[in-house]
């Protein structure tokens, strides 16, 4: 497919480019800076951007967007999981995002609304046959959250784990009391807004934390051994929030540390080699919704390396141009937070930045009122949303 653009601010991997750009077969093949067509008279081919900036499509590496099209409402099952998945993938498309990594969770939590051993099979098998049958806009690899306190984890991961688009694994434990839900009165004021009575809630708290105590050590070497030569997949520790969470995972040869709780967490994780990702959402709302460290901690800190839109699609893109309004960042430096800089944590070197020979992953966007606002999405030259 190919594809030129001109009259665009790009956004280089260092800097920002006025010029113009030419995709072939797919693939980036010419960056031309405007100067070089001030001693031309002969029109200039191919899509006016009208002084757009031109960006990498956005890389996004742990979204539960696709279970919010299948149970749109609480105890609301959609009973055709193809046609969420189908709206799931514009949605992120018109978010900007051109590789995404759905996030499907493998194993229950007690007492939750939702059938979570069901959803997992319907919804990898809806991305396998979206994909094989090409209707998606976009790039889709699957990406394996494991609830390590569900004690029937393995019978649900078995049949799934050698699903040709997996890629990532990435290994929770939601014990109350750890990591994300140390705080338990935390956890009881998130679970008040259910219609359970205080008891029902204090029965569920008390019966998970039996379940983690009981089978997170089991469930984590299982899994670990399960996935040991599945090469080139990643692995990735869920809301670390200490240092010997951290070193667990270093142990295990974990790479991503996902949503550090903790400003503890983050520094060790990067002390010791890891990749760190916190929520888009955190930096869009300025801080964490279950107050935990906020995003902005990690910036200061330079502790951060990418970042993920988690619930709020649109959420990577605001995110981006809110570093640079608040933290005075580049949108070059802020823009790797959401391309290169999530494709090398999962070793895609073939996209992520503007440049030659890479694929022509491009999103045009414009501003309006401070808000970033994509007008066209490229994959591979060819327009898709």
């Amino acid at each position: 497919m190919n594809k030129d653009f001109h009259n665009a601010v790009l956004v280089l991997p260092d800097q920002l480019l006025s010029g113009a750009l030419c995709v072939r077969d797919g693939v980036i093949s010419d960056i031309i800076e405007s100067a070089h067509f001030a001693s031309s008279s002969a029109p200039i081919a191919g899509l006016d951007c009208e002084g757009d900036y031109l960006l990498p499509g956005l890389i996004e590496l742990h979204t539960d967007n696709m279970e919010r099209h299948v149970i749109p409402r609480p105890k609301t099952f959609w009973p055709n999981v193809t046609a969420a998945a189908v709206a799931h993938d514009a949605e992120m498309a018109a978010s900007g995002v051109t590789t995404v990594f759905d996030s499907t969770r493998v194993g229950a939590i007690p007492h939750e609304d939702k059938p979570q051993n069901r959803l997992f099979m319907e919804l990898q098998q809806a991305i396998h046959d979206a994909h094989n049958a090409g209707v998606f806009r976009i790039d889709h690899r699957l990406h394996f959250r494991c609830e390590l306190t569900d004690p029937n984890i393995m019978d649900v991961l078995e049949p799934a784990a050698d699903a040709p688009l997996l890629s990532l694994v990435s290994l929770m434990d939601h014990t109350p009391g750890q990591r994300q839900w140390r705080d338990l009165d935390e956890l009881r004021r998130h679970n008040s807004r259910s219609e359970r009575a205080d008891s029902e809630i204090e029965h569920m708290i008390q019966e998970r934390i039996a379940l983690g105590q009981k089978h997170v050590s089991i469930n984590r070497e299982m899994v670990l051994e399960r996935f040991k030569n599945h090469h080139p997949l990643v692995l990735a520790s869920h809301d670390d929030t200490t240092e010997q969470h951290v070193l667990d995972g270093v142990r295990d040869g974990v790479q991503i540390s996902e949503f550090p709780c903790s400003l503890e967490a983050a520094k060790t994780a990067k002390q010791h080699g890891l990749f760190t990702i916190a929520g888009a959402p955190n930096v869009v709302r300025r801080g964490s919704h279950s107050g935990n460290v906020s995003a902005l901690d990690l910036v200061h800190a330079d502790v951060l390396d990418g970042l993920s839109s988690d619930y709020v699609p649109a959420s990577l893109l605001q995110a981006v141009f809110v570093l640079a309004e608040l933290e005075g960042w580049s949108l070059p430096k802020a823009a790797a937070l959401v391309t290169c800089n999530n494709a090398a944590m999962v070793n895609m070197d073939d996209r992520g930045r503007i440049a030659n020979g890479l694929r022509g992953d491009l999103i045009r966007v414009t501003v309006i009122n401070n808000t970033p606002i994509v007008r066209e999405v490229y994959v591979g030259g060819q327009r898709v949303a």
